[in-house]
């Protein structure tokens, strides 16, 4: 007789870590607040052992600064480094996108329209703090059928970091019409399998979403 094992489907170090992930992408926690062990134990009425554990999941991530026995501070990256981010998306995304589109279907293209109609419903609809996670959503079904998966491990972590600061930032962004031209505009080249115009214009994306928010974020810190 096989003998059962008793699995636990998501387990309190998952739940805390999904729900402080989606406080510090959303801006809630903002970049160098402290967190203390003792005070979120105490918020989600569990002990210290699953807090510590989220915290260390989140700090594998980059998402905090993780220090034994005192908590964590939510991560600060200098203006070099959010450069960095930006342009280590740069080329894997393009890479990804020129290797999708030849092996787009019309499924592909379908599920990447109904996505961005959910994105420009919830931005019209002032559900800022949705827009970033759906971005990054749809961003990631032009490249899927790359079939790169190691790659696109790569750029999960690296997008999360992103789309942090896009988040933080998305009221002062040129993202309402500006970006829903655009992200119609990636779609409609990629249909017509125009690899070319498309990274061209996806470059263009990204780099003008770096240099906007380096410039907002070093007035906001400055100020």
């Amino acid at each position: 007789m096989v003998k059962k094992r008793a699995v636990t489907r998501q387990s309190l170090p998952d739940v805390i870590a999904a729900d402080l992930r989606s406080r510090i992408l959303s801006g809630d926690l903002a970049e160098g607040d402290l967190i203390r062990q003792e005070l979120l134990a105490a918020e989600y009425d569990v002990s210290r052992m699953p807090v510590r554990e989220a915290l260390k999941r989140l700090d594998s991530e980059g998402l905090v600064v993780f220090t034994t026995n005192k908590g964590a501070t939510v991560t600060k990256h200098s203006l070099e480094e959010i450069a960095e981010i930006f342009d280590l998306r740069v080329l894997l995304e393009v890479d990804l996108f020129s290797k999708s589109i030849p092996r787009m279907t019309e499924q592909d293209f379908e599920a990447c329209q109904a996505l961005l109609d959910k994105m420009e419903a919830s931005y019209a609809a002032g559900n800022v703090a949705e827009w970033g996670p759906l971005n990054a959503e749809f961003h990631g079904l032009l490249y899927a059928a790359a079939n790169q998966s190691l790659t696109m491990q790569l750029l999960e972590r690296i997008s999360m970091q992103a789309n942090r600061y896009v988040s933080m930032h998305i009221d002062q962004l040129r993202k309402a019409d500006n970006a829903e031209n655009e992200h119609r505009a990636l779609l409609s080249f990629a249909k017509d399998r125009n690899i070319e115009v498309a990274t061209s214009l996806l470059t263009k994306h990204l780099i003008d979403t770096k240099q906007q928010l380096i410039e907002l974020i070093a007035k906001t810190r400055d100020s």
